[in-house]
């Protein structure tokens, strides 16, 4: 979603009078956020079968037709000159039934997911955050590696430590720790940090983003907490647009599940990483990981160690300023400025309109 939101900002400021209209699943976060940023919103039927289980398998297809005729009859409506997929169950419907028109799609991980894989052959060019993704697609298929686009509430912030931690309330000269799970956060994550954040207070500030799901319960324990350690740790259901620019630009360091982001947000920020990849998400966490790790820009931490080791390996961290160092500098090497006008005008060639 937030890619897809990183190109829109960039066609709207080329072209302010260019029609774009988001069409995403039924429920969830998505058509609020999508609306929340300004983009018509079109929801249509939608689900997943992979690994669903064959009880709600025959559900999940049913769905999947039922999307692909409301999408046959939004692209009649519409008329698109160009259709964008950056994944997620939604594309497989909508690409099928924008057959014939010109397609692009945007792969966030390493690896694509099952949706984009399955529309592949319709597309006429591919955008790809790194190198290593190619290999994932036929060499006869035109493939662009452009990065990972950043919205420009994100970008504002790149440089900006001193004003990201007074926006945030944040002491000027402390060691920050970044600790969140993705947009409905990591109950693993956010229970190992709880369990040990005794350990961690005394020598780091902590921004912990805990995700809607789990915040009844970190808000409550938070109140739990003397003053002082309150006052060394800030917690948050969810951190919006410059909020989420504010915290990556204010830390110094960041514990975080290795979603698509984390390729495009954590090198624009130069931010040595502790990644947990989600161990129920195929490999494609597993890939991002072991990408940022092999090039000395992260640390795998696996999930089931976390009980046991959070606290050490961020301790470990802190006081090894060389090896943060080396991190970080390994960690900028790989940011890709400039990603999402490289998408923006793959779009617009490909919609026949090209501007040199």
């Amino acid at each position: 979603m937030y890619p897809a939101l990183a190109v829109w900002q960039r066609l709207h400021e080329v072209d302010p009078e260019a029609e774009v209209l988001w069409v995403g699943g039924q429920g969830g976060m998505e058509e609020t956020l999508v609306r929340r940023a300004g983009v018509p919103f079109q929801a249509i039927p939608a689900a997943g079968v992979h690994g669903v289980g064959w009880r709600r398998l025959p559900g999940n297809v049913a769905r999947l037709a039922r999307g692909f005729f409301a999408a046959r009859r939004v692209l009649r409506a519409f008329h698109p000159d160009v259709v964008f997929f950056t994944g997620g169950y939604v594309a497989v419907p909508v690409a099928l039934a924008a057959r014939g028109r010109p397609m692009v799609l945007f792969v966030p991980d390493i690896e694509p997911g099952l949706a984009l894989k399955t529309i592949t052959p319709l597309a006429r060019a591919i955008a790809v955050t790194v190198e290593p993704a190619r290999a994932f697609f036929p060499a006869s298929k035109t493939v662009v590696v452009t990065g990972y686009p950043l919205r420009r509430e994100i970008e504002a912030w790149i440089g900006q430590k001193a004003r990201a931690r007074e926006h945030l309330g944040l002491p000027k000269d402390a060691f920050v720790t970044l600790v969140f799970g993705g947009s409905r956060g990591a109950r693993s994550i956010n229970r190992a940090l709880m369990k040990q954040l005794d350990a961690l207070l005394p020598h780091t500030t902590i921004v912990h983003i805990s995700g809607q799901l789990d915040w009844p319960h970190v808000h409550a324990f938070r109140e739990t907490l003397p003053e002082d350690q309150r006052a060394r740790y800030h917690a948050y259901p969810y951190l919006h647009d410059d909020d989420m620019g504010a915290a990556l630009a204010a830390a110094d360091l960041v514990v975080a599940r290795a979603g698509a982001s984390t390729l495009g947000e954590f090198p624009a920020f130069g931010l040595p990483a502790i990644l947990v990849p989600y161990p129920y998400a195929w490999r494609y966490q597993q890939r991002n990981a072991a990408y940022l790790a092999e090039r000395g820009a992260a640390r795998i931490l696996p999930d089931a160690d976390l009980p046991q080791r959070l606290a050490s390996e961020v301790l470990a961290l802190i006081q090894d300023a060389d090896q943060r160092t080396r991190m970080a500098h390994a960690m900028q090497r790989l940011h890709q400025p400039r990603a999402a006008e490289r998408i923006a005008e793959l779009l617009r060639q490909q919609a026949g309109g090209r501007h040199d």
